[in-house]
């Protein structure tokens, strides 16, 4: 296939923002301390900002910021200042769902690209229009379309606008963000980043007049899960987003870990990759979504009603990181820092960018003096490791917790 497919790679903090970029990113997608709708990720300071949009020009990466909160009328006199910051930054798109957060965009940042937030609920070829007629660039569609009706809204709206979807990670359970029930429930408002997912909270019945004794719904001994969804992956069926006429590929998950966006922005970056190229899917890069923490994986809206998921809302962790990569010789020879307990012997892997996943008996190590150790104990220690190939900063030792 000749056309490209940009992998948009989410960048919660610094750390997640170095591993995006390390591990094969065409963009990233981040937010700066205000107006962003991940509150509880880490987010960027306006220097921190800077250097992030710095380090992605260095890199040939694509920097798109968050700005998709509805601003209330006491925020919107801050915009244009923060606006006109992002214009000087150099990003390359800002990320809105707001038509006068768009006007100001025109305004304040006149050469940074307007991308239409998922919050806007596009859902239609006349509404894509819309947008573009405005001054899109690129319209972000919402998660309940099908692959079908993504493909008729390419084929109605100018080839000019870019059409960007998720791909790969959490759904929210009500349409496209629009949900109340956080607000409701904790006073967090999901529309403006602070959502507390009530929705995977294990729900049972309680009877007016008898306070504290409960009657569980059955659907498990746990409780019930009627609000229950699935995460979404789409690694298998990259030639139908492409047939669809995607531009761009999403992955969700500013508020995950470091880990998490460096693993799956790789196995997406190893798959497109071998798409476009016509080459079938490596299994080696496609497993790596199995090996984050994830729900219960299931291909969205994109094949029709994904149907209720009943069976439970657990997360499967069956791998955890026990050391990063600092620094590493031709020979292997390696300098980590620890992040959960192992010791010599223990069955772990290696994984990194560009380093295929190769599984190895942890050997007798050495501290910083140099001094053998048989199992590093203090978190972020350092310590010296000799790995069976090169492997490059920003590469993970990982044990299953099955063989730990």
């Amino acid at each position: 296939m000749e056309r490209k497919l940009e992998l948009l790679s989410p960048a919660g903090d610094w750390e997640r923002l170095e591993m995006a970029v390390a591990y094969g990113a065409d963009a990233v997608y981040l937010a700066g301390d205000t107006f962003g709708m991940r509150s509880f990720a880490g987010n960027f300071s306006p220097e921190e900002l800077r250097r992030a949009a710095d380090l992605c020009r260095r890199r040939g990466v694509a920097l798109h910021v968050t700005c998709n909160t509805m601003p209330r009328n006491q925020e919107v006199d801050r915009l244009p200042q923060w606006l006109a910051w992002l214009e000087d930054c150099g990003v390359t798109a800002v990320i809105l769902a707001d038509v006068g957060v768009l006007a100001l965009a025109k305004r304040y940042a006149p050469s940074v690209k307007i991308h239409i937030s998922t919050q806007a609920s596009i859902v239609s070829y006349q509404a894509a229009r819309a947008w573009h007629d405005l001054g899109a660039d690129r319209v972000i569609l919402a998660r309940e379309l099908t692959l079908e009706e993504i493909a008729e809204i390419r084929a109605k709206t100018p080839a000019s606008l870019e059409i960007e979807t998720f791909a790969h990670g959490a759904m929210c359970v009500s349409y496209s963000g629009r949900c109340l029930l956080s607000n409701y429930m904790t006073g967090r408002d999901a529309n403006r980043g602070a959502c507390a997912q009530p929705c995977r909270y294990q729900y049972a019945l309680v009877e007016e007049k008898r306070p504290g004794e409960y009657f569980p719904v059955y659907e498990d001994e746990k409780g019930t899960y009627i609000m229950n969804s699935r995460d979404m992956c789409m690694i298998d069926h990259l030639p139908d987003l492409i047939a669809a006429g995607v531009d761009s590929v999403k992955i969700e998950g500013r508020a995950k870990s470091a880990y998490y966006a460096a693993i799956v922005t790789g196995a997406y970056r190893h798959c497109i990759d071998d798409v476009l190229a016509g080459r079938p899917l490596d299994p080696v890069w496609r497993a790596e979504v199995e090996k984050v923490s994830h729900r219960h994986y299931s291909t969205g809206f994109f094949y029709g009603q994904p149907g209720q998921f009943t069976q439970d809302a657990r997360y499967i962790r069956d791998w955890q990181v026990v050391a990063e990569v600092v620094s590493c010789d031709q020979r292997g020879l390696a300098t980590a820092s620890l992040r959960n307990k192992f010791a010599q012997g223990d069955a772990i892997e290696l994984v990194g960018p560009d380093v295929r996943p190769v599984a190895f008996t942890a050997p007798m190590m050495a501290d910083e003096t140099g001094a053998p150790l048989e199992e590093p104990r203090h978190p972020q220690m350092k310590f010296q490791i000799q790995l069976p190939c090169y492997a490059p900063p920003h590469s993970f030792l990982r044990a299953c917790r099955e063989n730990s």
